[in-house]
């Protein structure tokens, strides 16, 4: 892949839109400035954006659709839209077609049962060869099926990856776990486990490998009964058969490699050589793709902002070089001056992003301006994360670190 592509299936907010346009312009005035001429008809744009789930309510909302005029008048930026969600939502982006009739597509490529494909549109997207040589796509999922449509659309990417000949892997953590249970029966939606099961059918009839794999601390916190084979497999009564619990360092391995893995907001940059001060590099020259962790959710009502730093951690031990940045509601994770009951052995994320600030290839950061947003300021006593503005998260996304020799870098909202 050539071309910067971005995942959306969340809500997509004026703030996430707007902070998403001065990167934009970052990038295309600094880095690709012969880009901001029109592009000819049939050019392949600089960077696209697929759009699904409730991420497709942001093109009718006023507000984000004045925001996505003004990305979108940048020429060299393409708009796919899933066809099937903006049906079942019942979204027309026709106003928005009309405007912009050469970069907002509403339709998708054909699949192999005759009907259109949004995720066949990314899988191609993305991936590194053409077909039909082989491949590989991941997908790594966080949230729990049937609460959420993530693992849904984990399950309809990897089939379209495996029907446009490439191997799959479902990565699953946090809650993701869920997904490899075995017995699942929802009475409404598309089981998730019989879905895993089919995948791996696929894959093997196609000749390819299908891997489906779990982490073994977010199992063991949710109750998943396990034991240790003695040869450094866990296994598990309760889920799946292709369902294989695992260490987070496994999970980590996968990462190393360089093949696309997409989450439910995600992005994946290419490497485009720039002559520019670096904002940081990995303690030792490498080739695995560079991770950047976006903390968006405040510190305590969920496990995300805990877990997203657990997975950095783990990254960053695994030789791959790391950042996290705390932005939007994230930042609250930096503010006051936490504390946990007495007795408590539990540390808060404060706490836990100093005792680990100093390791080998990690990097805090505290995003400004999602503080001035909201009139509030880092604690000083978090003097290991790094302030930046505009342009310094703009040079995360598009600097490629001189020593990681990868062809792309991953972005995972968490």
């Amino acid at each position: 892949m050539n071309a910067h592509v971005v995942l959306f299936s969340s809500p997509v907010t004026p703030e996430r839109l707007s902070w998403i346009e001065e990167c934009l312009k970052f990038f295309l005035v600094q880095l690709s400035p012969e880009t901001l001429v029109h592009a000819k008809a049939g050019e392949n744009p600089v960077l696209t954006f697929f759009l699904t789930g409730d991420a497709l309510y942001s093109l009718v909302d006023p507000e984000t659709l004045q925001i996505w005029n003004i990305i979108l008048g940048f020429s060299q930026v393409r708009l796919i839209c899933d066809r099937r969600e903006l049906d079942i939502r019942g979204i027309s982006v026709a106003p928005l077609k009309m405007r912009f009739v050469d970069q907002v597509a509403d339709t998708n490529s054909t699949a192999a049962d005759g009907k259109g494909s949004f995720w066949k549109d990314l899988v191609q997207e993305t991936r590194q060869t053409k077909t039909p040589l082989p491949a590989t796509a991941g997908w790594f999922e966080t949230r729990s099926p049937y609460m959420h449509q993530s693992a849904l659309y984990g399950i309809r990417f990897l089939s379209a990856a495996i029907e446009d000949r490439a191997s799959a892997e479902l990565s699953t953590y946090l809650d993701g776990i869920h997904c490899g249970h075995h017995g699942q029966n929802p009475p409404d939606r598309e089981n998730i486990g019989r879905s895993i099961r089919t995948l791996e059918k696929s894959a093997q009839a196609a000749g390819l490998s299908f891997h489906t794999l779990g982490c073994s601390q977010s199992s063991s916190a949710r109750g998943y009964c396990t034991w240790d084979d003695g040869m450094g497999r866990v296994i598990s009564t309760c889920t799946e058969r292709a369902f294989r619990i695992r260490d987070l360092s496994w999970l980590i391995s996968r990462f190393s490699l360089p093949h696309p893995i997409l989450s439910a907001d995600c992005a994946i940059l290419a490497r485009k050589k720039v002559s520019a001060p670096l904002v940081d590099r990995a303690e030792k020259a490498g080739t695995a793709p560079p991770i950047t962790i976006l903390v968006t959710h405040k510190p305590y009502g969920t496990g995300d902002t805990a877990g997203a730093i657990a997975f950095a951690v783990a990254a960053a031990h695994a030789g791959i070089l790391t950042r996290v940045v705390f932005i939007e509601d994230g930042i609250y994770a930096l503010t006051g001056s936490q504390r946990v009951p007495e007795h408590s052995d539990r540390p808060t994320i404060q706490e836990l992003i100093s005792l680990v600030a100093g390791n080998e290839n990690l990097h805090f950061f505290a995003f400004t301006p999602s503080f001035q947003k909201r009139s509030i300021q880092k604690d000083r006593s978090q003097n290991a994360v790094l302030d930046i503005g505009y342009p310094g998260l703009g040079k995360i996304f598009f600097y490629p670190p001189s020593n990681v020799q990868a062809e792309h870098q991953r972005i995972i909202i968490f």
